[in-house]
């Protein structure tokens, strides 16, 4: 057995090694995807679909907990269309996809892929929003779409990916800046509840904001190499795009006035995120609530009597409370074991004779490795606890991780001086002037995070180029 599992663990690349090498084995060792013969697309296999669609569940829940319709749009839009508003276009420009013919022949007007949706929105808008009495109208589609971008990576940055954004137009701009905020806490709350994995909330510069928005808001995650990850994003459009795109509505003084728009979106980029927050060498580690399979029994010395037959009771109990997989294949027991961990399955519960003669089982958490003795009677009580308490220490493990690599700095020879010798956050104050955020990419390799809602007062001044200065920004190396 022990032959087995060093076989299978030595098919990943150590962290210490090659970071990136050990994210790519995980991704594709445990079965999350497959390159497609699309050069910069992926296929999503069953296992990471599945992670995908508990992400999907869980957030969509919280959507419609808060009034949020979902609704589908086209994946084409007309070159006339993107174009109306012409900030967004730029921003995507070098990124959209085109479709020039139908079949085989040439369209009159080339369309763009979907590289977002605000224009497919707005121009919806346009045509069933009358009255204020229509509004607020929150809506929000799960899709695809495509970005064509230069350098991939499973997850993190693909042609095509996966996620959702949600669009929605207000009477006034208070109620849509409060649904910029609701949304961003919704991210922030899933991704620590759900995912384990805390996150700065904050505000991003002019420079890194969304092509077109007013402001835009992130939840911003480390990973354990200390690189960032912007891991979702809430805009404030004002009532911009609802003039460039010709969306009215009669105003209760009955004039015709313009709604104020948002959007706000996550994506399978999550997934990433979690590989990175809380894998191992030996493969996954899933957070319970996302884990498409939160227990995997494994008998050991299956072709026992009663041991089959006591893990197939055990997996239909379990299942009342639990997602619970019984590996019952002939595969040996070690190689199970690895295969499951690989996989990043929660919690495993070991089957044998001797167990079942003390009417007992062994529970190993992923995590931890710990094993503890179970009697059947107590699994009920006994899994649960260790879902919560995995759950718990992953987060606090990141927490932790995100606490030792993140430093202050008030100089840019200090700023460099760290950098040089850790990968993490670092804090500094900003004059909130282009060039000095700018001069901080040339100069320490860093770009803007976020300007954290949680602020803090390091200097007076900034430390590029030592104005006087107010807001408090963390800068870092992103994904």
């Amino acid at each position: 057995m022990a032959s087995d599992k060093k076989k299978m663990v030595e098919a990943i690349t150590a962290q210490e090694v090659d970071f990136a090498q050990w994210y790519t084995d995980i991704c594709t060792k445990a079965e999350l995807v497959e390159y497609s013969s699309v050069k910069g697309f992926v296929v999503l296999r069953p296992y990471g679909y599945a992670i995908w669609e508990n992400i999907q569940k869980n957030l969509d829940a919280r959507f419609k907990a808060t009034g949020h319709e979902n609704v589908a749009m086209p994946m084409l839009m007309p070159e006339s269309l993107l174009k109306k508003e012409g900030e967004l276009v730029n921003g995507f420009a070098p990124e959209v996809a085109w479709v020039t013919m139908g079949g085989s022949e040439p369209l009159e007007e080339r369309l763009a892929v979907r590289p977002t949706s605000e224009t497919l929105f707005c121009d919806h808008f346009s045509h069933v929003l009358h009255s204020y009495r229509d509004l607020p109208m929150l809506y929000n589609q799960w899709c695809s779409v495509v970005r064509w971008e230069k350098s991939t990576r499973p997850f993190l940055r693909t042609r095509e990916f996966w996620w959702q954004e949600g669009h929605t137009i207000h009477e006034t701009a208070e109620e849509a800046k409060a649904e910029t905020e609701q949304q961003l806490n919704c991210y922030a709350d899933f991704c620590e509840n759900d995912l384990c994995i805390p996150v700065i909330k904050g505000r991003k510069t002019d420079k890194e904001k969304f092509a077109g928005a007013e402001a835009t808001y992130t939840i911003e995650a480390m990973m354990k190499d200390g690189k960032a990850l912007q891991s979702g994003t809430s805009h404030y459009f004002g009532d911009k795009f609802s003039r460039a795109y010709d969306v009215t509505f009669t105003g209760r003084d009955n004039t015709l006035q313009y709604p104020f728009q948002t959007s706000w979106g996550a994506s399978s980029r999550l997934i990433g995120a979690i590989i990175m927050t809380h894998g191992d060498d030996d493969g996954l580690i899933l957070p319970p609530a996302i884990a498409p399979v939160q227990v995997v029994i494994v008998p050991v010395a299956a072709h026992k009597p009663g041991v089959l037959e006591k893990s197939r009771e055990l997996a239909a109990e379990i299942g009342k409370y639990a997602r619970v997989k019984l590996d019952d294949s002939d595969k040996q027991p070690g190689w199970k074991f690895a295969q499951w961990e690989m996989k990043g399955v929660p919690i495993r519960l070991e089957v044998g004779p001797r167990d079942i003669e003390q009417g007992q089982c062994v529970l190993v958490r992923r995590d931890t490795r710990e094993k503890q003795f179970v009697k059947f009677e107590d699994l009920a009580s006994a899994i649960p606890a260790a879902l919560e308490a995995l759950a718990k220490d992953l987060y606090d493990r990141a927490l932790k991780n995100r606490e030792a690599r993140t430093m202050s700095a008030t100089t840019m020879d200090e700023i460099k001086e760290k950098t040089a010798k850790s990968t993490g956050f670092i804090k500094t104050m900003w004059c909130g002037d282009l060039a000095c955020e700018e001069a901080m990419k040339e100069q320490a390799g860093l770009s803007s995070r976020c300007m954290p809602f949680q602020q803090e007062h390091l200097s007076d001044v900034c430390p590029v180029c030592g104005k006087p200065a107010t807001k408090m920004v963390v800068w870092g190396i992103a994904y």
